[in-house]
């Protein structure tokens, strides 16, 4: 799927030219991801409708994305999205969300709710960790879940060290950064391709450990529980939308 914030504000906000300058600036570090978000989403004056027939029309959601998620549902993993987009978005395109957000009815103003008091406004760092300590909570004394990150844009460079395992589509801001600065990751062009990896991660981790001990994937820098049992579960930390 494409940024959804990226087709609000190149068809109804700032322009892509604008967009593009503002992404530079993020990049570049003149001008922190809240701060050229808050302009961005500053820049539509359309009522939310209006805006969600455009996503209607540009969006492509990637062929493989929902037999990816009906794998993790018949495998038992844990699907989370963790997006910095605003909440009515991502409740019209999957119906699932995180975070808050002030829209005013009149269509006068999109003004975001930031999740966390940081330069990000959302820290998925921080997200990642809470859902860390949400899996620790809900595993056997003997179980700690695998920490499965997939993501592609600005937004995602925070969380890039905090999973066990990364994703980063090809081509985009996450994977240039893995490279920049040397994080392990797997590219990726489609859900066609995460999934075959993450079964090829299940089969890999039964045959060398059995299910028991330091999983074969474990990532000791990013410090994360994962389950080592029969019952074993991947927690997959999903930014579909990656743009505040």
């Amino acid at each position: 799927m494409q940024d959804t914030g990226h087709v609000l504000f190149d068809n109804l906000g700032c322009g892509e030219e604008r967009r593009q300058m503002l992404d530079e600036q993020i990049k570049s570090g003149e001008r922190s991801f809240r701060e050229v978000s808050e302009e961005m989403w500053g820049s539509l004056r359309v009522p939310f409708e209006d805006g969600f027939e455009v996503m209607k029309k540009e969006l492509e959601i990637d062929q493989g994305f929902k037999e990816f998620h009906q794998f993790c549902i018949d495998n038992g993993i844990i699907f989370n999205v963790i997006s910095a987009g605003l909440k009515p978005i991502l409740r019209k395109v999957l119906d699932t969300f995180l975070g808050e957000d002030e829209i005013k009815s009149d269509g006068s103003e999109w003004k975001p709710i930031w999740r966390h008091e940081t330069e990000l406004g959302h820290d998925k760092a921080l997200s990642v960790k809470e859902g860390r300590a949400q899996a620790e909570e809900l595993s056997d004394e003997n179980e700690v879940p695998l920490i499965i990150f997939i993501g592609d844009g600005v937004s995602d460079l925070a969380a890039a060290r905090e999973a066990d395992v990364l994703f980063a589509r090809k081509g985009l801001r996450l994977e240039e950064y893995c490279i920049e600065h040397q994080i392990p990751y797997i590219g990726f062009d489609s859900f066609t391709d995460v999934k075959r990896e993450v079964e090829n991660i299940m089969k890999e981790d039964q045959e060398k450990t059995g299910g028991v001990g330091k999983p074969v994937r474990f990532n000791p820098r990013a410090n994360m529980w994962r389950r080592v049992s029969s019952k074993q579960a991947v927690r997959c930390d999903l930014p579909m939308m990656s743009m505040t």
